[in-house]
């Protein structure tokens, strides 16, 4: 009997060690593929059904789930996706509140995560948030850069009245003052506004040179539609989260002349060759279309593919100091995702550190502007 009773824990012992040794490596996913941000989340979502099931010799599990554009509702799936499917990396979420909503849940429960919105956050939450899109500061650069070098003296902003347009003003506002170009109007609004007619008439009466809208997505083309009606005949410049074919549906002639800051995977057709993104864009492209159809493809997919490159070059290295579905895995994938370097995507070139989990650089940016409803790389 005693034997018996040893064969069958040491029975149980190999079973355990065997689901151990052969974990999924669970990869947690929220993203906003319905509400406001679902033209980001959508195509966001699309994406991993392209992806493959194994990273690094180890099967992959992809949990993916809808937060509705809602900060709340990105906390209980975060909170879902740690505590119930083990996940051993968070992915999203596609709008900045909800994202930030995830890296609190990351933070928490010392699980990293692959940010598909530019969040600025506290550098304590940070050392678990990496980020696929590009710094703010990056593509605001960019804009002001153009706006020097065509003579723009004063400028009007309105954006979105959430941590996404805060961050923006925040990075945008020493730069035009570096410029010597004015900041003459600060208008706000919400995703979900139906009008901004208000703010339009005091953004005019400041009678600016040009006009910067931060907005995403098809909420992005509200300032722009009614700028346009209102007569407005300066420039106008959107940012790097309006760029979709939802916003130019939207927006239609009223988006005419617009410029926008992008990933050079939007125009990968148009960049040079000298471009090191430019191959595995082109694949990408070729891909999603031939799955969603032509013309399909938007900056976002990008975000949500690159993420998973990322998490393809962390993987083994991970694994050589822990088995998936444990806190060392996580720790260690952690490190792993912070020592990345060359990681070539579809936006750019990654090189994280310690101080930079953006990891981008000049080259993940390129300026397009709108002609005949499509985005034509500027200068070509």
């Amino acid at each position: 009997m005693k034997m018996s009773k040893l064969a069958a824990l040491l029975s149980t012992v190999a079973l355990f060690s065997s689901q151990a040794v052969f974990a999924d490596i669970t990869v947690g996913v929220s993203l906003s593929s319905t509400g406001p941000g679902a033209s980001l989340g959508i195509p966001q979502k699309n994406v991993f059904a392209l992806l493959p099931n194994k990273i690094g010799g180890e099967a992959v599990k992809y949990v993916v789930l809808d937060d509705a554009t809602d900060p709340s509702v990105a906390t209980k799936n975060a909170r879902k996706l740690v505590s119930e499917d083990k996940a051993d990396v968070l992915v999203g979420s596609s709008t900045t509140p909800a994202a930030i909503a995830l890296s609190e849940v990351a933070f928490e429960s010392k699980t990293p995560q692959l940010a598909l919105s530019p969040i600025s956050i506290a550098a304590d939450r940070s050392h678990w948030v990496f980020r696929t899109p590009q710094n703010n500061s990056l593509m605001a650069g960019a804009i002001v850069e153009h706006m020097k070098a065509s003579g723009v003296k004063s400028v009007g902003f309105i954006g979105f009245s959430d941590a996404y347009g805060e961050d923006w003003l925040t990075a945008v506002t020493p730069m035009l003052a570096k410029a010597g170009i004015k900041l003459a109007a600060v208008e706000r609004y919400a995703r979900n506004d139906t009008s901004v007619s208000g703010q339009v008439l005091k953004l005019l009466s400041s009678r600016p040179d040009a006009v910067l809208i931060v907005g995403s997505g098809s909420p992005a083309a509200l300032p722009q539609t009614t700028l346009f009606e209102r007569g407005f005949k300066g420039q106008i410049y959107q940012t790097h989260a309006a760029v979709n074919q939802s916003f130019l549906s939207v927006a239609g002639k009223a988006a005419e002349g617009v410029i926008m800051p992008v990933g050079p995977v939007v125009v990968n057709a148009q960049i040079d060759d000298s471009f090191p993104s430019k191959k595995v864009g082109a694949d990408l492209v070729a891909r999603y279309e031939e799955k969603y159809g032509a013309g399909s493809f938007v900056p976002f997919v990008g975000h949500a593919y690159d993420a998973w490159r990322l998490i393809e070059a962390a993987v083994p290295l991970a694994l050589k100091k822990a088995k998936p579905g444990t806190p060392e895995f996580r720790a260690a994938l952690r490190d792993a995702l912070e020592s990345n370097k060359d990681v070539v995507a579809s936006h750019g070139v990654y090189n994280m550190s310690a101080t930079d989990h953006f990891g981008l650089d000049r080259r993940a940016r390129v300026l397009v502007r709108v002609e005949g409803g499509q985005y034509k790389l500027l200068g070509k």
